[in-house]
């Protein structure tokens, strides 16, 4: 079975100001994006589960025309507050990285 990281374009991670993440997974055709979207893996449940939200906090975007799907979930730290470890938001998509897909 696929893992995204196996089928995505890109995945990646960024801040959404200093107390939100986005996470984008954009995928290269509207077939690939329309058979992740129909298998039904990625979503709300998932994100809560791989990033320790509820699933409430999580605004869930699948965005057609881009062949992408984006979530935004509150970061657990600040931006730059103590204990940060990852200022820019950058690296916190690998938890996605090994979801697998079934296509």
């Amino acid at each position: 079975m696929p893992r995204i990281r196996d089928i995505a374009k890109v995945c990646k991670s960024k801040n959404a100001g200093p107390f939100e993440l986005t996470l984008d997974v954009v995928f290269d055709t509207a077939e690939l994006f329309e058979k992740v979207r129909a298998a039904g893996v990625l979503g709300p449940a998932l994100i809560a589960r791989l990033y320790d939200v509820a699933e409430a906090d999580v605004l869930f975007t699948p965005y057609p025309a881009g062949f992408a799907f984006k979530a935004t979930i509150p970061r657990r730290i600040p931006s730059g507050d103590i204990g940060d470890t990852d200022i820019y938001g950058a690296q916190q998509h690998a938890p996605l990285l090994d979801v697998e897909i079934p296509i």
